[in-house]
Order: C-alpha cells, then structure tokens, then sequence
C-alpha cells in the first residue's frame, strides 16, 4: 500500500468516525438565541359568532402560538369584528375550540395585538367602547396589506 493510499484511507476513517458522532444538543444561550428568532404570525378572522367553533379556532390557534414564543397579530374583519365585544368574548365557546374569553385574554397578554377592519366594524356598530382596555384598534385594508407584508405567515379562519 502506497503512502497516499494510506493517507486517503485514514483522512475517509477519521471523515467517517466524525460523521457518526453525535451532535452535542443545543445550549441554553443556543436555544435562547433561536427562540429571539421568532415567528410572526397574521391571523386573518372573518367567521364570527354565526360561526362560533371556527372563530374560536382561529383564537386558539393564536394562542397556541403565542404559547410557542410566536409574535401573533389578529386582523377581524366582516363578522368577526362582534368577536371583540365583552358580551360575545364572554358566551362564545367553539365545539372542540374552547371558549373564546380564555383564548383572548392569553393572546392579550402575551402580547397580541388586535385590529379591526373599520368598515365591518362601523357597519355592525362597534365602537371605541367595544375597545377599550383591549389592545386592539381599528384598521383600513392597507393596514391589513401592510400586516400581511411584514409577518412571516398567515392563516385566514
């Protein structure tokens, strides 16, 4: 065996012993840096209390990503706009989704932000009223282009 032989075969040997060791997991700083790295999610509602278990779902999954360390922002527009009101939040529940209240209240506090389309809104009547204490605003449909732009992704319920 020549001494290039030799050589090849120790280089693939030791190509191949390092190949098969395992990965060490990531450290606490490693996984603290990827979690900073996080998803922002725009969830667009439409389906509102006519629809009571998909526009639960549509909280809940929110919520589930927040649960994730995600940055959620919600957009409601036609009849999902009523889902801001205290009286709706409080009696919704979706079949399987939860109830809306619950969903909410995590999203609000782990940061979600909320916007209405001001057109659904001004033709089902909510108001400022409806807003108050809750972070979330009204909106113009550039506001919604603009959201879908800066996030990530988006998921439409």
């Amino acid at each position: 065996m020549t001494s290039n032989m030799t050589r090849t075969l120790v280089a693939t040997a030791i190509a191949l012993t390092m190949a098969l060791l395992p990965v060490p997991a990531a450290s606490q700083g490693e996984q603290s840096a990827a979690r900073r790295s996080r998803t922002t999610l725009l969830v667009h509602v439409t389906q509102g209390p006519e629809n009571p278990t998909r526009a639960a779902l549509a909280f809940l999954v929110a919520k589930t990503a927040i649960d994730e360390g995600d940055a959620v922002t919600l957009f409601l527009a036609g009849d999902a706009v009523q889902l801001i009101r205290d009286g709706v939040l409080d009696s919704l529940a979706g079949l399987g989704t939860g109830r809306l209240r619950e969903s909410f209240d995590a999203i609000a506090k782990g940061g979600g932000r909320f916007y209405l389309s001001g057109m659904s809104s001004n033709a089902r009547g909510v108001t400022e009223k409806d807003l108050a204490g809750k972070p979330a605003e009204f909106a113009t449909p550039n506001v919604l282009l603009r959201l879908l732009k800066e996030h990530d992704r988006a998921l439409t319920y």
